[in-house]
């Protein structure tokens, strides 16, 4: 079957598909605010004229292209093109400020080639037995996986002082992530009679209005993003850092395993890898001022949800997350039910489907390796020309989400409010973590009380659960006494100079 795969994928047209889908999903993914779900969406009608396979081949270019795509403007402009990759912003960024833009850009096309492809190999070789793991978490687990993920905001401070903010920084997210409808009693709250919160705060909007339109606003009373313009001229000389290969395979590992399980998110496989590659560095103090192996564990992280999240979706027809549900979409429009016949009765589309993430994958890194040095030519635009193009396509992108003039006015007043809390020394990836996993934890937390009864023993009694509380008590530890040590050795550095002196 696999044979008569590869025979209906390598074909023109198909080939012609995947190329297409692919470029299209880097072009989609670079711009603030068109997300890889609104493409594979918009996408679904225009495979009504195609062959089901070809349809399925752009679908699944586009969704591979537009995890990549995000991680270009996220580094060369602090704007993540996707929520996925807001990690990267953080270390792609200040790489770009230093003329390190195009070695950035390398580390995660890489970093987005090896998580996408070992992720489709799982997918190939082991789905079937990978959805039945993915059923066994309920709602105590992804209750406990959103703690895992707030359990970073711990990581990105390394003294007290930035601890405490941090903390701050996370609490100010989850108050603004309770904003909406209960999910559990319906109710309405803080939505001030405006009808479009009830949903919720939108996270795109917010998101383009703390990094791309604070961004703008620092950049006002600057001549040029970069300050060693030398170092963007000589990108093709530079090779890739020896220091990455190893935050890559855990980014693939964790991206992959988070995708599997039905409902979560890149954004969270991304900021659970760079946290986790954190704590393991050799050299943490680089992560936030530019570190490669901070991108490369969150592009990692992201890209591996690809694979992952349709190893539900192909099984079980249970989508891994909104991206995989626009894909489900497609398959039901072209009569494809997902479940055992779609690897049977169907098994010639679907290895070809799967097959063609392979392809996908070469394709991006091809593009992604030829074009960073002149991608990253585009931190040289003199500001005078970028604020107000870049400023356009985020109000753009903030409106082009729900069609809401709301979503314009939420990132404008999140784009003002990123600019405080940096001036004051506060944590946006704390607060961006806070809003995303917000929901989600009190979704699972709740969900789990209905469940036990109003019994908190139903965190603690399952297998998957003890296991999530280990890792989450591992990650706070390390981070907390590395903190105490050094407030111990500065107390005692304090009086030895007062002696001196």
């Amino acid at each position: 079957m696999i044979i008569q795969a590869l025979h209906a994928l390598l074909t023109p047209v198909s080939l012609f598909a995947v190329f297409i889908g692919t470029t299209s999903g880097v072009l989609v993914g670079g711009m603030p605010g068109l997300t890889a779900t609104m493409a594979v969406a918009l996408l679904i009608p225009v495979t009504f004229a195609l062959e089901p396979l070809t349809g399925l081949l752009l679908m699944g270019g586009v969704y591979c292209g537009a995890m990549y795509g995000g991680s270009i403007p996220a580094i060369l402009l602090r704007t993540p093109g996707t929520p996925a990759a807001v990690a990267t912003a953080l270390e792609g960024y200040p790489m770009t400020q230093k003329g390190q833009g195009g070695l950035a850009l390398k580390v995660s096309v890489v970093a987005s080639f090896t998580g996408g492809v070992f992720s489709t190999l799982i997918l190939l070789l082991i789905a079937p037995a990978l959805a039945i793991f993915a059923l066994t978490f309920g709602p105590p687990e992804y209750f406990l996986l959103a703690l895992l993920g707030l359990a970073g905001i711990v990581s990105m401070a390394d003294d007290e002082n930035r601890l405490i903010k941090a903390l701050i920084s996370g609490f100010l997210g989850l108050v603004l992530a309770v904003v909406g409808t209960d999910p559990v009693s319906g109710m309405l709250r803080y939505t001030m009679g405006i009808t479009d919160l009830f949903d919720g705060i939108s996270f795109m909007p917010a998101l383009i209005g703390m990094f791309s339109i604070s961004q703008m606003l620092e950049l006002t009373g600057e001549n040029e993003v970069v300050s060693e313009v030398s170092a963007v001229k000589a990108l093709k000389r530079e090779p890739l850092p020896k220091g990455i290969f190893k935050p890559i395979c855990l980014g693939s590992l964790i991206g992959t395993v988070i995708g599997i399980l039905p409902g979560e998110g890149a954004t969270i496989a991304a900021f659970v890898s760079y946290n986790v590659a954190r704590r393991r560095s050799k050299e943490p103090e680089l992560f936030g001022k530019g570190s490669p192996e901070g991108i490369a564990a969150a592009e990692a992280g992201n890209n591996g949800c690809v694979g992952g999240s349709l190893v539900p979706t192909l099984t079980l027809g249970i989508p891994g997350n909104s991206v995989a549900a626009a894909l489900l979409g497609g398959l039901l429009i072209h009569g494809l039910v997902p479940g055992p016949e779609l690897f049977t009765t169907y098994g010639v589309m679907t290895y070809a489907f799967i097959l063609s993430l392979f392809i996908a994958n070469v394709v991006f890194l091809l593009l992604g390796l030829f074009m960073a040095p002149y991608f990253a030519r585009i931190s040289l635009t003199p500001t005078s020309m970028l604020i107000p193009v870049v400023s356009l396509f985020s109000i753009l992108g903030a409106y082009a989400m729900n069609n809401s003039i709301t979503d314009i006015f939420i990132a404008l007043l999140f784009g003002f409010g990123a600019i405080i809390l940096q001036r004051t020394g506060f944590s946006l990836g704390a607060l961006i973590l806070g809003l995303i996993l917000g929901p989600i934890a009190e979704t699972g937390f709740a969900q789990a009380l209905i469940i036990g009864h109003g019994s908190y023993s139903i965190f603690f009694t399952r297998p998957q659960s003890l296991v999530l509380w280990v890792i989450i008590i591992i990650l706070l530890l390390s981070p907390i006494i590395q903190i105490y040590k050094q407030s111990s050795k500065k107390q005692h550095a304090d009086p030895d100079t007062t002696v001196k002196k």
